[in-house]
């Protein structure tokens, strides 16, 4: 989930990182990439990852997908693996000497989306993002050679944030999948019902609760800012970059005034460049 949050608010690999890094980013976000992809049945037609994945032919069970792409994933730290996109990620693996714990966390975020479509609190969607957006964000560090307990807890705000953002833009599209981020909890305080959330445009008070998620992503955000300054050169600026493309995401949701219904609101390219360079001035 974070993968798609990632490439939309904020290039994931940016040009001014060196080669070396842009290639072990990328392998690292193609794999979140598809195995968000497997998990909401997103793959194009034609493609061959089942048999890639050692099944006999294409299937529509999302579950055993994702069990065999776990199966192959273990092959990049043991041998070789059948999907060209795992052999793909195996020099990254070996070069930063990465563990398959957050590679693995990431799949049992898209199991969880197969059997788990309500959150009941908030609580509950921490517990997800920590599966589902966290294990990212300590890869990146792992990546970068940044790794410590301290960037970890900041990077966790961060990345929980950026999931919280995509969560909120993609109210609409997730209830088509029959899929409810928002925890029950906050519904019932706001008054707000399931049809509520599938009409064409937000009521006052389905606004008042994305305002509300809204607030809690920026408080995130902001715990996990002093991360940009923690670190220095290229990767800080990466890490405005991430810190930016949510700040900047909030912004166009509450220049929409908090209706995510019509469609999803994007940040500029503009409007992220002006939050990277105040991120850059916070961080001092």
């Amino acid at each position: 989930m974070l993968a798609k949050a990632g490439g939309e608010n904020f290039p994931v690999a940016p040009f001014f990182l060196p080669a070396a890094a842009r290639q072990d980013l990328m392998a690292v976000y193609g794999y979140a990439r598809l195995v968000d992809d497997i998990g909401d049945g997103d793959l194009p037609p034609g493609r061959d990852d089942a048999v890639w994945l050692g099944l006999e032919g294409p299937t529509e069970d999302r579950l055993a997908l994702l069990d065999a792409f776990e199966q192959d994933l273990h092959r990049v730290f043991t041998g070789t693996p059948g999907h060209p996109l795992l052999r793909a990620l195996r020099p990254t693996v070996l070069r930063h000497r990465l563990t398959p714990e957050p590679f693995v966390k990431l799949i049992e975020a898209n199991r969880q989306d197969q059997r788990v479509r309500r959150y009941a609190s908030f609580a509950e969607l921490e517990a997800y993002c920590e599966l589902s957006a966290n294990p990212v964000g300590h890869l990146v560090l792992r990546v970068a050679g940044a790794e410590s307990p301290e960037r970890v807890r900041r990077s966790d705000a961060v990345c929980t944030a950026l999931q919280i953002v995509e969560h909120l833009q993609d109210v609409a599209e997730d209830l088509t999948r029959d899929r409810i981020y928002l925890p029950a909890e906050d519904l019932a305080r706001y008054g707000v019902t399931e049809a509520d959330l599938a009409r064409r445009s937000a009521s006052p008070a389905v606004r008042e609760l994305i305002a509300f998620e809204a607030g809690r992503a920026r408080e995130l955000l902001h715990e996990g800012t002093p991360l940009v300054g923690s670190v220095h050169g290229r990767l800080r600026l990466l890490l405005a970059g991430f810190v930016a493309g949510g700040n900047a995401a909030l912004d166009a949701i509450a220049a929409a005034d908090h209706d995510v219904l019509p469609g999803p609101p994007r940040a500029s390219k503009f409007g992220v460049l002006r939050e990277v360079l105040a991120t850059l001035r916070r961080k001092r």
